[in-house]
């Protein structure tokens, strides 16, 4: 499998919260995130992402999950999930975490891999994103 490795800054496009009351602090967020991925590989190089994240925390600690669409510069995409431990000291937020890609289309189809994340929330609506893995294009698992 190749090793891939990028980054991204994001933006947050959407998103919604409520505040629960079974706990002290309880609170689940819903948001949206683009941004563009720079990364050694060209297939990843300048490919734009869009991610889901859901959000559970209690006092700003907790977890995220969600799902990720990843469009290449060739038109192909592949898609995923991922899932973190959100911890928050101070101003600073960060995501740390692991994600499986599901899927793909175009080349990516039956493409698979994983890896790990993390991210830093700048301010409200940017982020910071890291990541390392590895992939195999169906293509190269057939031969």
């Amino acid at each position: 499998m190749p090793s891939i490795s990028g980054s991204f800054s994001g933006r947050i496009t959407q998103g919604s919260g409520m505040a629960l009351f079974d706990q002290s602090d309880h609170a689940l967020a819903l948001a949206e995130v683009v941004g563009t991925q720079s990364s050694p590989d060209p297939l990843w190089n300048n490919s734009n992402i869009t991610y889901w994240a859901i959000n559970d925390l209690i006092n700003k600690q907790g977890t995220q999950t969600g799902y990720y669409n990843n469009v290449h510069a060739d038109g192909g995409r592949d898609f995923g999930t991922f899932e973190g431990k959100v911890s928050t000291v101070g101003d600073i937020t960060t995501v740390e975490g692991t994600f499986t890609i599901t899927g793909g289309d175009g080349k990516y189809r039956g493409i698979t891999g994983g890896g790990n994340f993390k991210i830093v929330a700048t301010s409200e609506t940017e982020i910071e994103a890291t990541w390392t893995g590895a992939y195999e294009l169906a293509k190269a698992q057939a031969g």
